[in-house]
C-alpha cells in the first residue's frame, strides 16, 4: 500500500490531468491519493470544483480514494488561517501549506500562521522549522511532511528530528509534477531510513499515520 498527500496536476504547475495522475498512482500501488494543486485567494474556489468532478467521476472506476486537497502556496502568512478555512469551507478535504523550504523564496512566517490554524492538516517541506512552530503544530494535529522532492528534502532530517522530539506526526510525500515524481513503497522506505527514521517510525510514517489522517478527512 501506498498513500500520497502532496501532487499536482496540469490545474496549477503539474505536467498531468487528473485521470493519469492517478492511474500511474493506481500501478505503483497507492491506497489514496490527495490532488493539490497550487492556490491562493485568486484561484482555490475553481481548484476544489474541478477537483471534486474528477474525483466524483472517477471513483465510479477505480478503486482508490481520491482526496481532494490544496497546497496554499507563497500566499502572505497572516493570510493562512483564514485561507484554510475558507477552502475548508468550499469542499477540501485536506489543506496543505507550502512551507518554508530552503530551495524557494517563501516568507518567513508562513510556518509559524501554518502552525497556529486548526484548518491546516499538513505543513509540507517546512524546511528549518523552529520548537515554536513545533509545538503550535503538536497543539493543533498538524502533520509534517518527509519529502522525497529534489531540494525539499535537502532538511528532512532536521523536519525528522523535530517530529521526533515533539512527537509530531510524519507523512512521506512526493511534491509529484510530474509522472516520474510518483514512488512506491519500497522508494517511500527508503527516503524514510535517509533521513534517519528507525523501524517502528518507518512503519508509522507508511502506515500508521496516513490511515489517521485519512480518518479524520472522513
Amino acid at each position: 500500500m501506498r498513500y500520497d498527500f502532496h501532487t499536482h496536476t496540469v490545474f496549477s504547475d503539474g505536467e498531468l490531468i487528473p485521470s493519469e495522475l492517478v492511474r500511474r498512482a493506481i500501478l505503483l500501488n497507492h491506497t489514496a491519493l490527495a490532488i493539490t494543486d497550487h492556490g491562493d485567494a485568486s484561484n482555490y474556489k475553481d481548484l476544489i470544483e474541478k477537483t471534486i468532478l474528477a474525483r466524483e467521476e472517477l471513483k465510479r472506476y477505480w478503486d482508490i480514494r481520491v482526496i481532494v486537497g490544496i497546497e496554499l502556496t507563497h500566499i502572505p502568512p497572516k493570510s493562512i488561517p483564514k485561507m484554510a478555512r475558507r477552502c475548508k469551507d468550499v469542499g477540501a478535504e485536506i489543506v496543505l501549506v507550502h512551507g518554508e523550504t530552503i530551495v524557494e523564496p517563501v516568507e518567513e512566517g508562513t510556518n509559524y500562521y501554518a502552525s497556529i490554524s486548526e484548518d491546516v492538516d499538513i505543513l509540507a517541506h517546512p524546511g528549518l522549522i523552529d520548537r515554536e512552530c513545533a509545538e503550535n503544530i503538536k497543539e493543533n494535529n498538524i502533520f509534517l511532511e518527509i519529502t522525497s522532492r529534489k531540494g525539499h528534502s535537502l532538511t528532512n532530517g532536521h523536519v525528522m528530528n523535530v517530529a521526533r522530539d515533539f512527537n509530531i506526526p510524519v507523512v512521506i510525500n512526493t511534491d509529484t509534477h510530474s509522472p516520474s515524481d510518483l514512488i512506491d513503497v519500497n522508494f517511500a522506505r527508503k527516503v524514510g531510513l535517509g533521513c534517519g527514521m528507525g523501524r517502528k517510525e518507518l512503519e508509522n510514517a507508511l502506515y500508521y499515520y496516513p490511515k489517521e489522517l485519512l480518518k479524520r478527512l472522513i
